[in-house]
């Protein structure tokens, strides 16, 4: 009766295997959280975007057709501006048959390398009486949105 005995309780088995299901399990729902959250943001931007990108186009296009060549070359992007002068922009734009009217059918905005970019798409009506669809492309220069390419 003297002696104590040293009683230990049972000894609970390993389970790595479930352990690690249970750390690739949290690890996978934080990647499902990380990727819907940056498909929220991304939609977010898309979303915000449409309006100012169709806003830009139709400034630019009615600068175009009332004859406001300065207005217009304003907004076009840093590329294009480039490419064209001035001067060689306004004798583009005045070339006939000139623009007479136009209509916004399609604005869509999309991300390509974490940046917004906007497709335009527009009616063009020449003073021919020619009727043409154009996509123009319009990007985001800091905090404005400009036309960018050859819009006509």
């Amino acid at each position: 009766m003297g002696a104590v005995q040293s009683w230990s309780g049972p000894v609970r088995p390993r389970r790595p295997m479930r352990t690690g299901m249970v750390f690739a399990g949290v690890a996978v729902a934080l990647c499902c959280v990380g990727v819907a959250g940056l498909g929220v943001w991304n939609l977010q931007v898309v979303t915000q975007a449409a309006g100012p990108v169709r806003e830009t186009t139709d400034e630019f296009l009615r600068s175009v057709t009332v004859g406001d060549t300065d207005g217009a070359y304003d907004r076009l992007c840093e590329e294009a501006r480039g490419k064209w002068s001035e001067v060689g922009f306004t004798s583009w734009v005045k070339t006939p048959p000139m623009v007479r009217d136009y209509e916004i059918t399609d604005v869509s905005v999309s991300t390509r390398g974490g940046r917004p970019r906007g497709t335009v798409t527009v009616q063009i009506t020449r003073d021919s009486g020619t009727i043409e669809e154009r996509k123009l492309p319009v990007v985001q220069e800091g905090r404005h949105w400009r036309i960018c390419g050859d819009p006509f």
